[in-house]
């Protein structure tokens, strides 16, 4: 669960959190969903969830198996984030459309080493899961697949899913990895792009380990 928060303020954040996904436009349409690991279930987005209403008794608890603990009907991808949590990838999950992502997606593709920054999720790159259709087992088991190593992914034709120790952590790299992935379809369209090689990339992880513990040697 997001820090050691009760069920009650879980929910509360969980709308909070929902709402400003759709407020960035990293959630058109409606089409993300939101969860926190809470105990041995998850607390979930509702389906069709719009984010000027949902209230916190919208929110669904959902055992990590797929059954509702309490009213309403979880999200159709509530497995990615259950699977998510069974693996112990994150404590707080975030899977949506925006614009950039759901297009480089589509070409099925890494976002490469075209930016230091992708080294933020992870590693070299940030890697795309195979498509399966949503919804499925088959789709929740490729991105758990993909994700390992990873904090994020792209979805083929689909999205991208994104998990943290918290639920703020996770919106924080939605909204990075959308705007690495706008910035790369930038690139891409401006020329040939040079990419990081290995070298320069193994130091940026390096120096990745050390960011925001403390102070980083200039050499």
């Amino acid at each position: 669960m997001s820090g050691t928060m009760d069920e009650q303020s879980a929910r509360a954040e969980l709308c909070d959190v929902y709402r400003r996904l759709e407020q960035a436009g990293l959630s058109p349409g409606n089409a993300g969903n939101v969860s926190v690991h809470l105990g041995a279930d998850m607390l979930i987005s509702p389906t069709g969830a719009d984010g000027a209403t949902v209230r916190p008794e919208d929110i669904v608890r959902t055992s990590l198996d797929g059954e509702a603990l309490s009213a309403g009907i979880p999200s159709s991808e509530w497995a990615i984030h259950a699977e998510i949590y069974k693996a112990g990838l994150g404590r707080a999950v975030i899977h949506a459309h925006p614009d950039h992502c759901v297009a480089l997606s589509c070409l099925r593709q890494p976002i490469p080493a075209f930016h230091y920054a992708v080294a933020t999720f992870g590693g070299k790159q940030v890697p795309c899961a195979p498509y399966a259709a949503f919804g499925t087992r088959a789709l929740a088991r490729g991105v758990v697949d993909t994700l390992k190593g990873y904090s994020a992914c792209l979805m083929a034709n689909h999205g991208m899913v994104c998990c943290a120790e918290t639920l703020p952590r996770a919106l924080a790299k939605a909204a990075q990895l959308e705007t690495l992935a706008r910035q790369y379809c930038i690139a891409r369209h401006s020329g040939p792009i040079v990419m990081l090689d290995e070298t320069e990339m193994e130091t940026v992880l390096a120096r990745y380990r050390d960011y925001g513990t403390r102070r980083l040697s200039a050499d």
